[in-house]
């Protein structure tokens, strides 16, 4: 028996360090992880001022859709297609509490 459901979410360092790890992997990796760990280290900075871990959850969500958003802006970009009217992330995610 586990101390915990096999559903439930990996916790936030454990989190993070697989998706450090993917982003390494990934051609962007030279300018996504240091963007990465200095999100990430603003997030656990702003985690202990504030006794929560929101801050920390909402960098691995917003890193997790930019990895899952790549391939589609590859395709897009790779399409000929005018990108100079392009969105902010965070009006595809939404306003982050």
């Amino acid at each position: 028996m586990t101390a915990q459901p096999e559903n439930f979410p990996a916790p936030p360092a454990q989190a993070a360090a697989q998706l450090l790890a993917q982003l390494r992997a990934d051609r962007r990796a030279d300018s996504w992880v240091p963007a990465f760990e200095q999100d990430w280290a603003r997030a656990l900075d702003d985690a202990r001022h504030s006794f929560s871990l929101a801050p920390v959850h909402d960098v691995i969500r917003t890193w997790r859709a930019r990895l899952a958003a790549a391939p589609a802006v590859d395709a897009f970009l790779a399409g000929g297609c005018d990108d100079s009217d392009g969105i902010d992330l965070d009006q595809v995610l939404g306003t982050r509490p």
